[in-house]
């Protein structure tokens, strides 16, 4: 993993850990312990799936350039078909509030789409590589040499 997209990583999870942990205390307060597990989950659900995508992403613009922007549409879509498909399945659980659960969910991955949209925003990345300190410099155009 390159610093860059270290750095990302780190803007995005930290933003989103405590958005979690302001949920966990939130849910507590207004349905108890389950409320409290339940937005624990959710968020550990909701960061793990935008943690693997970003880092799908990142793979994919290393090996696949061409396809990076196509690879984003699709990720995005596959991580709104993961989360429909995991609030589907403990829609009837008892182990947790699944409604702590749904809105620590929405609020993981909301606040990891807006930290990463900053993060990329604020990211001073080269979209060409810069000639190295080795590298002969050519002439400028139009000298003689």
């Amino acid at each position: 993993m390159q610093s860059n997209d270290a750095r990302t990583l780190l803007q995005c999870a930290v933003p989103t850990a405590v958005a979690g942990a302001v949920a966990v205390v939130v849910a507590s307060v207004l349905a108890g312990g389950k409320g409290g597990i339940g937005a624990a989950v959710g968020t550990a659900v909701g960061g793990g799936i935008m943690a693997l995508g970003l880092f799908v992403l990142q793979r994919t613009a290393k090996s696949f350039p061409h396809l990076f922007q196509a690879m984003g549409l699709v990720l995005y879509v596959t991580q709104f078909l993961i989360s429909a498909v995991v609030l589907a399945v403990f829609r009837d659980t008892s182990l947790f509030n699944t409604r702590a659960f749904a809105f620590a969910l929405l609020a993981a991955v909301l606040v990891w789409t807006a930290a990463q949209t900053r993060a990329y925003l604020k990211a001073k990345i080269f979209y060409v590589d810069p000639e190295s300190v080795d590298a002969k410099k050519s002439a400028p155009a139009g000298s003689v040499s």
